[in-house]
């Protein structure tokens, strides 16, 4: 419960500092936080936080794209700001080779032999790799990985 702690008192300090972009930002993150939580009925972990970071830093990527390709370089602007505020809570960013590291030991570990068992080595780095990699990025690597050692035999 750190994490929501942190952003509990992040809200009280934008509150004091009357900074509304910040405040506005963490408080849309604390109500992804609260609904999720009201829909699966727990209470959240670091991870899971992560997880709801991670899905609305997404979002924000995604509607940059949309409002730039628009023309509405104000409402990206917006985005942009919320996208550089939620990103303070998630963890350093890997590498590609860090990724691809992380790829060749989930598949060692699965001891997975072609692309049909994609599923299961993306169950293993979706939880090892929450919040520090980009899931689509792992995603190619995975499936090139997959392609590759089929192709290998």
């Amino acid at each position: 419960m750190i994490l929501k702690n942190r952003i509990n008192e992040d809200i009280k300090l934008a509150m004091r500092a009357r900074d509304a972009g910040r405040l506005g930002a963490l408080r849309l993150l604390l109500a992804a936080i609260q609904q999720r939580e009201i829909d699966e009925r727990v209470e959240l972990d670091d991870v899971a936080v992560l997880s709801v970071i991670d899905k609305l830093v997404k979002q924000r990527k995604e509607s940059i794209v949309q409002f730039q390709k628009a023309d509405r370089l104000d409402l990206a602007a917006k985005e942009e700001a919320e996208l550089a505020i939620l990103q303070v809570y998630l963890p350093q960013q890997l590498t590609n080779e860090e990724i691809a590291a992380e790829v060749q030991a989930a598949l060692t570990q699965t001891s997975a032999a072609g692309p049909q068992e994609m599923g299961k080595v993306m169950a293993l780095l979706k939880s090892s790799l929450a919040g520090r990699a980009d899931m689509t990025i792992v995603s190619m690597q995975v499936k090139a990985a997959l392609s590759a050692l089929v192709s290998a035999r």
